[in-house]
Protein backbone atom coordinates (compact mmCIF):
# COMPACT_ATOMS: atom_id res chain seq x y z
CA UNK A 1 0.00 0.00 0.00
CA UNK A 2 0.86 3.64 -0.37
CA UNK A 3 2.41 5.18 2.84
CA UNK A 4 1.28 8.65 1.95
CA UNK A 5 -2.10 7.39 1.84
CA UNK A 6 -2.70 4.01 3.97
CA UNK A 7 -5.94 2.69 4.55
CA UNK A 8 -7.23 2.44 7.32
CA UNK A 9 -10.41 0.83 9.64
CA UNK A 10 -10.83 0.23 13.21
CA UNK A 11 -14.11 -1.49 15.68
CA UNK A 12 -14.09 0.39 18.75
CA UNK A 13 -11.36 2.06 18.41
CA UNK A 14 -12.24 5.52 20.41
CA UNK A 15 -12.90 3.44 23.47
CA UNK A 16 -10.30 4.36 26.17
CA UNK A 17 -8.56 1.43 27.50
CA UNK A 18 -6.08 0.54 30.14
CA UNK A 19 -2.85 0.23 28.29
CA UNK A 20 0.02 -2.02 29.55
CA UNK A 21 3.10 -1.68 28.26
CA UNK A 22 1.48 -0.24 25.01
CA UNK A 23 1.90 2.97 26.96
CA UNK A 24 5.55 3.35 26.59
CA UNK A 25 5.71 3.33 22.90
CA UNK A 26 4.07 6.91 23.62
CA UNK A 27 7.32 7.65 26.22
CA UNK A 28 9.56 6.42 23.27
CA UNK A 29 8.42 8.71 20.51
CA UNK A 30 8.29 11.55 23.23
CA UNK A 31 12.34 10.73 24.37
CA UNK A 32 13.14 10.55 20.55
CA UNK A 33 11.47 14.04 19.63
CA UNK A 34 12.66 16.01 22.61
CA UNK A 35 15.84 14.60 21.86
CA UNK A 36 15.96 15.90 18.27
CA UNK A 37 14.55 19.23 19.80
CA UNK A 38 17.29 19.58 22.24
CA UNK A 39 14.92 19.53 25.27
CA UNK A 40 16.46 16.48 26.64
CA UNK A 41 19.89 15.17 26.50
CA UNK A 42 20.60 11.85 24.32
CA UNK A 43 22.63 10.49 27.04
CA UNK A 44 24.32 6.23 27.20
CA UNK A 45 22.01 5.89 29.69
CA UNK A 46 19.23 7.25 28.48
CA UNK A 47 19.56 5.51 25.31
CA UNK A 48 19.88 2.33 27.89
CA UNK A 49 16.96 2.76 29.64
CA UNK A 50 14.67 3.18 26.10
CA UNK A 51 16.30 -0.21 24.50
CA UNK A 52 15.71 -2.04 28.37
CA UNK A 53 11.82 -0.05 28.08
CA UNK A 54 10.95 -1.26 24.99
CA UNK A 55 12.94 -4.65 24.21
CA UNK A 56 12.67 -6.22 27.86
CA UNK A 57 9.36 -4.04 28.72
CA UNK A 58 11.03 -3.00 31.90
CA UNK A 59 9.07 -0.83 33.96
CA UNK A 60 12.37 0.46 36.12
CA UNK A 61 13.58 1.85 32.71
CA UNK A 62 9.81 3.64 31.99
CA UNK A 63 9.62 5.09 35.37
CA UNK A 64 13.54 6.45 34.37
CA UNK A 65 12.30 8.27 31.04
CA UNK A 66 9.08 9.64 32.87
CA UNK A 67 11.19 10.71 35.60
CA UNK A 68 13.54 12.67 32.57
CA UNK A 69 10.49 13.82 30.95
CA UNK A 70 9.21 15.54 33.02
CA UNK A 71 11.01 16.27 35.83
CA UNK A 72 9.09 14.68 38.60
CA UNK A 73 9.96 11.67 40.82
CA UNK A 74 8.35 9.50 43.04
CA UNK A 75 8.50 9.94 46.86
CA UNK A 76 6.58 10.71 50.06
CA UNK A 77 3.01 13.15 49.72
CA UNK A 78 3.61 17.13 48.80
CA UNK A 79 1.60 20.34 50.10
CA UNK A 80 -1.06 20.81 47.73
CA UNK A 81 0.65 23.84 46.42
CA UNK A 82 3.59 21.55 45.65
CA UNK A 83 1.32 18.84 44.29
CA UNK A 84 -0.03 21.42 41.96
CA UNK A 85 3.19 22.35 40.52
CA UNK A 86 4.56 18.14 40.21
CA UNK A 87 1.01 17.62 38.35
CA UNK A 88 2.01 20.60 35.70
CA UNK A 89 5.48 18.65 35.10
CA UNK A 90 4.15 15.24 34.74
CA UNK A 91 1.52 16.54 32.24
CA UNK A 92 3.99 17.14 29.67
CA UNK A 93 3.71 14.20 27.48
CA UNK A 94 0.23 14.54 27.48
CA UNK A 95 0.40 18.07 26.79
CA UNK A 96 3.37 17.45 24.05
CA UNK A 97 0.53 14.65 22.40
CA UNK A 98 -2.42 16.81 22.70
CA UNK A 99 -0.68 19.58 20.45
CA UNK A 100 -0.27 16.99 18.01
CA UNK A 101 -4.03 16.10 17.85
CA UNK A 102 -4.07 13.15 20.04
CA UNK A 103 -7.09 13.29 21.70
CA UNK A 104 -9.00 10.39 24.43
CA UNK A 105 -5.88 9.46 25.67
CA UNK A 106 -4.09 9.89 29.19
CA UNK A 107 -0.05 9.42 29.26
CA UNK A 108 1.40 10.82 32.83
CA UNK A 109 1.43 7.27 35.16
CA UNK A 110 4.52 5.27 35.29
CA UNK A 111 3.48 1.95 34.95
CA UNK A 112 2.96 -0.19 37.86
CA UNK A 113 3.62 2.77 39.70
CA UNK A 114 -0.10 4.16 40.66
CA UNK A 115 0.28 3.21 44.59
CA UNK A 116 0.07 2.59 47.40
CA UNK A 117 1.85 5.13 48.64
CA UNK A 118 2.87 9.07 48.44
CA UNK A 119 2.47 10.93 45.69
CA UNK A 120 2.19 8.67 42.86
CA UNK A 121 -1.06 7.31 44.56
CA UNK A 122 -2.25 10.86 45.66
CA UNK A 123 -2.22 11.70 41.52
CA UNK A 124 -3.87 8.62 40.41
CA UNK A 125 -6.73 8.93 42.55
CA UNK A 126 -9.09 7.11 45.17
CA UNK A 127 -11.11 5.64 42.23
CA UNK A 128 -7.98 5.69 39.67
CA UNK A 129 -9.76 8.34 37.31
CA UNK A 130 -6.23 9.67 36.32
CA UNK A 131 -5.24 6.17 35.36
CA UNK A 132 -3.19 6.02 31.98
CA UNK A 133 -5.56 5.03 28.47
CA UNK A 134 -4.81 4.88 25.37
CA UNK A 135 -7.23 3.94 22.09
CA UNK A 136 -6.61 1.97 19.16
CA UNK A 137 -7.19 4.39 17.05
CA UNK A 138 -4.65 6.85 18.50
CA UNK A 139 -2.06 4.34 19.29
CA UNK A 140 -1.91 3.03 15.33
CA UNK A 141 -1.39 6.89 14.19
CA UNK A 142 1.69 6.86 16.42
CA UNK A 143 2.75 3.62 15.08
CA UNK A 144 2.16 4.64 11.62
CA UNK A 145 3.63 7.84 12.02
CA UNK A 146 7.08 5.95 13.64
CA UNK A 147 6.94 3.79 10.89
CA UNK A 148 6.82 6.25 8.14
CA UNK A 149 9.10 9.00 10.04
CA UNK A 150 6.45 11.67 10.92
CA UNK A 151 6.89 12.21 14.16
CA UNK A 152 10.72 12.34 14.32
CA UNK A 153 13.52 12.60 11.64
CA UNK A 154 14.22 9.13 9.25
CA UNK A 155 16.74 8.00 11.50
CA UNK A 156 14.62 8.68 14.81
CA UNK A 157 12.08 6.37 13.67
CA UNK A 158 14.95 3.92 12.49
CA UNK A 159 16.10 3.59 15.97
CA UNK A 160 12.68 3.50 17.74
CA UNK A 161 11.77 0.60 15.21
CA UNK A 162 15.08 -0.84 15.44
CA UNK A 163 14.44 -1.42 19.24
CA UNK A 164 11.02 -2.52 18.39
CA UNK A 165 12.03 -5.94 16.12
CA UNK A 166 10.90 -9.43 17.17
CA UNK A 167 11.33 -12.57 15.51
CA UNK A 168 8.24 -14.82 16.09
CA UNK A 169 9.98 -17.82 14.54
CA UNK A 170 12.75 -18.19 16.88
CA UNK A 171 12.57 -19.37 20.71
CA UNK A 172 14.31 -15.92 22.59
CA UNK A 173 11.92 -14.82 24.56
CA UNK A 174 11.42 -11.55 26.56
CA UNK A 175 9.62 -10.77 30.15
CA UNK A 176 5.93 -10.38 28.48
CA UNK A 177 6.97 -13.14 25.36
CA UNK A 178 6.32 -10.23 23.07
CA UNK A 179 7.39 -12.20 20.07
CA UNK A 180 5.42 -15.32 20.93
CA UNK A 181 2.77 -14.37 22.85
CA UNK A 182 0.57 -12.00 21.09
CA UNK A 183 0.56 -11.40 16.99
CA UNK A 184 3.49 -13.43 16.44
CA UNK A 185 1.57 -16.92 16.40
CA UNK A 186 -0.66 -15.69 13.62
CA UNK A 187 1.82 -14.99 11.30
CA UNK A 188 3.05 -16.66 8.01
CA UNK A 189 6.73 -18.09 7.44
CA UNK A 190 8.59 -15.20 5.88
CA UNK A 191 6.85 -12.02 7.72
CA UNK A 192 9.17 -9.73 9.48
CA UNK A 193 7.43 -8.17 12.97
CA UNK A 194 7.94 -5.39 14.72
CA UNK A 195 5.99 -4.87 17.95
CA UNK A 196 5.39 -3.40 21.55
CA UNK A 197 2.46 -5.95 23.58
CA UNK A 198 1.86 -6.03 27.03
CA UNK A 199 -0.44 -7.61 29.64
CA UNK A 200 -2.04 -6.79 33.05
CA UNK A 201 -4.40 -8.72 34.95
CA UNK A 202 -7.56 -7.29 33.16
CA UNK A 203 -5.89 -6.77 29.31
CA UNK A 204 -3.99 -8.14 26.56
CA UNK A 205 -2.62 -5.87 23.49
CA UNK A 206 -0.43 -5.65 21.08
CA UNK A 207 0.77 -2.48 18.71
CA UNK A 208 2.22 -4.30 15.73
CA UNK A 209 3.49 -3.36 12.62
CA UNK A 210 4.05 -6.59 9.74
CA UNK A 211 5.63 -6.62 6.54
CA UNK A 212 4.35 -9.78 4.91
CA UNK A 213 5.90 -12.00 2.25
CA UNK A 214 3.51 -10.38 -0.36
CA UNK A 215 5.60 -7.17 0.51
CA UNK A 216 2.45 -5.26 1.66
CA UNK A 217 2.71 -3.30 5.25
CA UNK A 218 0.67 -3.91 7.78
CA UNK A 219 0.05 -2.01 11.19
CA UNK A 220 -2.34 -3.94 13.24
CA UNK A 221 -3.42 -2.78 17.13
CA UNK A 222 -5.34 -5.15 19.17
CA UNK A 223 -6.57 -3.93 22.41
CA UNK A 224 -8.66 -6.11 24.43
CA UNK A 225 -10.68 -6.04 28.02
CA UNK A 226 -10.85 -9.08 30.83
CA UNK A 227 -9.29 -11.60 28.68
CA UNK A 228 -5.97 -11.71 30.57
CA UNK A 229 -5.35 -15.31 30.64
CA UNK A 230 -6.73 -16.27 26.83
CA UNK A 231 -3.18 -16.52 25.26
CA UNK A 232 -5.01 -17.26 22.07
CA UNK A 233 -7.25 -14.43 21.80
CA UNK A 234 -4.67 -12.05 19.84
CA UNK A 235 -3.28 -14.75 17.80
CA UNK A 236 -6.92 -15.55 16.86
CA UNK A 237 -7.70 -11.78 16.11
CA UNK A 238 -4.79 -11.47 14.30
CA UNK A 239 -5.61 -14.35 12.17
CA UNK A 240 -8.90 -13.37 11.45
CA UNK A 241 -7.84 -9.96 10.31
CA UNK A 242 -4.81 -10.92 7.90
CA UNK A 243 -7.40 -13.94 6.32
CA UNK A 244 -9.61 -11.25 5.11
CA UNK A 245 -7.34 -8.72 3.70
CA UNK A 246 -8.05 -7.89 0.16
Amino acid sequence: DDPARPRSGSHRGEARIYPASVIKLFYLEAAHRWMEEGKIEDTGELRRALRDMIVDSSNDATHYVVDLLTGTTGGPELTPAEMAVWEEKRNAVNRYFASRGFTSINVNQKPWCEGPYGRERAFVGQDYTNRNALTTDATARLLTEIVTGRGVTAEGSGQMLELMKRDPFSPVKDPDDQSHGFTGPALAPGTKLWSKAGWTSQTRHDAAYLELPSGRRLILVIFTVAHADERGIIPAAARSILKNLK
